[in-house]
């Protein structure tokens, strides 16, 4: 899976806006979730057309980009386990070791 690392660091994407999330709603299209052009493009402010027409593009039929005006870059350490949480649409990174698990 191709992701953009910076200094040790991996972009994630997720919409910290209500109304629809980005990776959580598109769990079926896993590259969605680092897509280092789609990155570029909110890094740059890029425009929502493009954004669409790229999505449309690449990903013909499969993603839901509902949540792609509100697209925020996350830059997590690489080899961290996370994950995406989701209500409502607004997308936030829980990382594994900030989070209290449990074992039975």
């Amino acid at each position: 899976m191709n992701k953009l690392i910076r200094d040790g660091k991996v972009a994630v994407l997720i919409s910290p806006g209500y109304g629809a999330g980005w990776s959580t709603w598109n769990n079926h299209t896993p590259q969605i979730l680092w897509d280092p052009t789609i990155v570029k493009m909110v890094e740059e402010g890029c425009r929502p057309q493009i954004f669409h027409q790229y999505v449309e593009d690449v990903y013909p039929g499969y993603v839901n980009a509902l949540g792609i005006e509100t697209l925020k870059v996350v830059w997590i350490p690489q080899g961290t386990r996370f994950h995406i949480t989701e209500y409502d649409g607004h997308e936030s990174i829980v990382l594994y070791d900030e989070e209290n698990w449990h074992v039975a």
